[in-house]
Parts: C-alpha cells; sequence; structure tokens
C-alpha cells in the first residue's frame, strides 16, 4: 500500500472521504438520528469512540486473525467496544442514550465500522489505524452535525434545545422526508463547491467496496468475468 502523511490520513475522511456525503455510507444512523443537533454529535461521538479502538485493536492483530474468519473477528472486537460505549451512556447521559435508541447496538454492524476495519487497519500499523478512525469519525460526525443543525433549526427555530426564533417551525424537517431532504441538498452543496469532483472520483460498483473481498458477490463476480472472458477468447477463435 502507497505510503501516506499522517495529516493526509487524518484529513482524508473528514472532506476527501467523508463516509457520509462522499462514499454515500452509514446512512441509515445519520437520517434516523441527525433530527437534533445533540442526538447527531452523540452518534457521532459514540461511533468515533468505536472506530478508532477497533482501528486500534484489529491493527494489533491483523497478524495473528486468520484471514477466513477476520469478517467474524471484526465483529466481536466492535461488538466489545459498542458495549463499553452503550454502558458509558446509559450510566452518563441516559435521556441520550434512550434517544439514540437501537441505533447504538447497531454501530457493530455500521459499514464505516467493517469498512476501514477491513480497507485499512487490516492493513496498516497502529498509528495509522487511530488516524484513519479518528478522521473518518470526524467526518462523520460533522456530517450528522451538519444535518442535525439544520434539521433541528428549520424544524424547531432552535438549537440545543434553546429558542432561536419563536414560533417558527417547518415540522417537515422532523419528519423521514426532511432528513432525506437535507441529505440531498448537503450533497448537492458539495458538489457544487468541489465542480462534482467529489462524487466522480468515485466508483460505486461492488468491485470497490470496502467489503467486496469478504461477500459472496466477489467470487460470483469473478465467474461471471472469467465466463465472459472465455466466450470473447472463443468468438476471437472462430
Amino acid at each position: 500500500m502507497e505510503n501516506k502523511s499522517k495529516l493526509s490520513i487524518l484529513t482524508n475522511g473528514i472532506i476527501k472521504e467523508n463516509p457520509v456525503l462522499v462514499l454515500l455510507i452509514g446512512t441509515c444512523p445519520a437520517l434516523a438520528v441527525s433530527t437534533s443537533l445533540l442526538n447527531a454529535l452523540g452518534m457521532g461521538v459514540a461511533a468515533t469512540a468505536v472506530l478508532i479502538c477497533s482501528n486500534i485493536v484489529i491493527s494489533m492483530l491483523r497478524k495473528v486473525i486468520p484471514d477466513k474468519v477476520r469478517i467474524p473477528c471484526y465483529i466481536v472486537v466492535i461488538a466489545g467496544f459498542v458495549t463499553v460505549v452503550q454502558f458509558v451512556l446509559q450510566a452518563y447521559a441516559p435521556e441520550l442514550n434512550k434517544a439514540l435508541g437501537v441505533f447504538i447496538p447497531l454501530i457493530v454492524v455500521n459499514c464505516i465500522i467493517l469498512g476501514r476495519a477491513e480497507a485499512f487497519a487490516n492493513k496498516n500499523t497502529i498509528v495509522d489505524s487511530a488516524l484513519d478512525g479518528i478522521g473518518m469519525g470526524l467526518g462523520f460526525t460533522l456530517a450528522l452535525a451538519l444535518m442535525g443543525a439544520i434539521r433541528e433549526f428549520l424544524g424547531t427555530g432552535g438549537l440545543l434545545g434553546y429558542t432561536i426564533i419563536p414560533g417558527f417551525s417547518i415540522g417537515f424537517f422532523n419528519l423521514p422526508p426532511g432528513g432525506f431532504f437535507v441529505y440531498g441538498i448537503l450533497i448537492a452543496v458539495l458538489m457544487k463547491a468541489t465542480h462534482g469532483k467529489a462524487l466522480k472520483a468515485k466508483s460505486f460498483s461492488c468491485g470497490v467496496c470496502p467489503m467486496y473481498n469478504s461477500c459472496n458477490l466477489a467470487e460470483a463476480n469473478e465467474e461471471i468475468a472469467a465466463e465472459k472472458a472465455a466466450v470473447s477468447q472463443k468468438g476471437a477463435e472462430a
């Protein structure tokens, strides 16, 4: 793997490969918990803590985890940290834990966490994996915070429970369609700001998915490609 500077690893996930706005993963919790800024920040911090810790541990164990069972091993590691995070929330922020609900346990199978474990932590040093976790976590938190702030302000006329514009409220933004609308607007703004380069550089086929090598589609696609090559070869010979 090409060596990258520590700074580029740290900043990569914030804008260039923002998991929510560029890679378009982790959208389920992003849409579900971004009804308020506090919930969005809580989810972002929780996911970031799990991401950093799991990246570090998986990087430490990358040479001893058998290749055939690496995904179950990743899930066990991630589940352990998710349990710790949930216990902390239950003890010190019960209202936030209640508001986030099932989306805290679902961090275990979050595409961002598993994807970075497979695509980065499994192939890089502990320090680089920790920096990658911090960067991706910050990018995830930033995207959620933007969505949460916009939806809360437009939906209630305030932020963090404080009223900014008395009597102002557009209930649409408190509903799921409002989440999709804000999400689409943020992606459009990013596309405009980068002149379309942010998403144009990304190919969304299965082959570039971080979990591709662990997915049954990988084997199926390889078989299809082999069949196409055989047919092409026969056609050329004919």
